[in-house]
């Protein structure tokens, strides 16, 4: 089996970066910022009261920011979905016709 060699580089074509590759990169990633959150909740176990619309109750401080966070990402998630999905249909028009 020959191994070619890339003119732009010293690795061989099967060892340049791949999409694979780079998705190990991200979940390590991901797996340290979890290990993270996990550390932020564990030191921040102190109860606090929660009051929102008609329901009172208590959770842990961490829990509580952790929600609020993903509370929050989730309504950031709506405007940026919908632009996407903007842009896709906007492509898929282009694409169709031909340029105008």
């Amino acid at each position: 089996m020959s191994r070619s060699v890339s003119t732009k580089g010293s690795l061989p074509d099967e060892m340049r970066r791949t999409k694979i590759s780079f998705s190990w990169i991200i979940l390590l990633v991901g797996v340290v910022l979890l290990a993270f959150l996990l550390v932020f909740v564990l030191q921040n176990l102190a109860s606090v009261r929660i009051h929102f619309l008609t329901a009172d109750f208590t959770m842990p401080l961490g829990v509580g920011l952790l929600l609020a966070a993903i509370g929050g990402a989730l309504i950031a998630a709506v405007p940026f979905s919908a632009r996407i999905l903007q842009l896709r249909r906007a492509t898929r028009k282009e694409h169709r016709w031909g340029p105008s």
